[in-house]
């Protein structure tokens, strides 16, 4: 792993497309929700983003032989950001909604430092941990719509519970991503990620197995439903995870995922926008502090 980056304008727009695009994933997921079971749902995503991806690769297929080589590290990565996060997010929207799953999201840089001293041992700064305070109380402003007392008024369900897990996944897969086997280090990005696709897709057909099994509900076909599996297959997967990787590469993942408060304060804007309601005075408090983390977390 290559020494982090000092965090520039160009740096900071590839992280904060991500969290945009997941927030939208967010807003469509809660859509989808009633007409397809969440692992069904996943399975479908990553089925045709990899479709999409093919085409890009390169090396995946005339060094197949890296495959079983490196099979530990493709199995977790894709059994952690595919197989595993995104079900847990999409069972979550079953009883949470969009808003709630992204604050409970904006505490991904806690479990990045939680993440990385326990399983790398490295140990976090006094600047990052007054960063992620800082990016926290940004997510606390988004939560009270700026009127501190609202705090108490929010109840967290069995939703929120699966976005923790998908949390921790989602910090585990991200630190793995910046620990990258040297034997692919010159595969592309499409070859890398079109690679955790095919592990993560056996996780997530066994995972909508069983929720058949379990007797879930068919799914109710319609072009809403099409035109939002083409989006989270395209944005929230192919873009997202493509700019993830390379800021994770570029910044580690303490600063990546600092990146990740932004999501709250997008979501909270898309989901005004769906009502017409413009954003209000509370939402660029919300931003300065969420920024304000981001550049004390990034300061050598």
């Amino acid at each position: 792993m290559t020494a982090p980056h000092a965090l520039t304008p160009r740096l900071a727009l590839l992280l904060s497309l991500p969290p945009l695009l997941w927030a939208g994933n967010a807003v469509v997921g809660k859509l989808l929700v009633p007409a397809m079971p969440p692992a069904l749902l996943n399975l479908l995503r990553w089925s045709l983003a990899l479709t999409l991806l093919l085409p890009l690769t390169q090396q995946l297929w005339r060094e197949r032989s890296l495959l079983a080589q490196h099979w530990r590290w493709l199995a977790g990565t894709g059994l952690l950001g595919m197989g595993l996060y995104n079900a847990l997010l999409y069972r979550a929207l079953h009883s949470s909604g969009p808003l709630n799953v992204t604050l409970i999201a904006a505490s991904l840089p806690l479990s990045m430092l939680l993440v990385g001293l326990l399983a790398f041992g490295v140990r976090p700064t006094l600047r990052q941990g007054l960063g992620a305070l800082l990016s926290l109380l940004g997510v606390a402003v988004v939560i009270s719509q700026g009127e501190w007392q609202r705090l108490h008024q929010v109840a967290f369900v069995q939703g929120d519970v699966l976005m923790l897990l998908a949390n921790l996944a989602w910090a585990l897969y991200s630190w793995l991503l910046a620990r990258a086997p040297k034997g692919l280090a010159h595969w592309n990005w499409a070859d890398l990620l079109a690679a955790q696709a095919l592990f993560g897709l056996v996780f997530a057909g066994l995972g909508s197995v069983a929720e058949q099994a379990a007797g879930a509900p068919p799914v109710q076909w319609s072009g809403t439903v099409l035109l939002g599996l083409l989006y989270i297959a395209v944005g929230p997967s192919l873009i997202a995870y493509r700019c993830w990787g390379l800021g994770v590469r570029e910044a580690g993942p303490n600063l990546t995922g600092f990146f990740i408060n932004l999501t709250p304060l997008f979501a909270a804007l898309l989901s005004a926008a769906l009502i017409g309601s413009m954003p209000r005075a509370f939402h660029a408090l919300a931003f300065a502090l969420i920024a304000a983390g981001i550049l004390v977390s990034s300061r050598r």
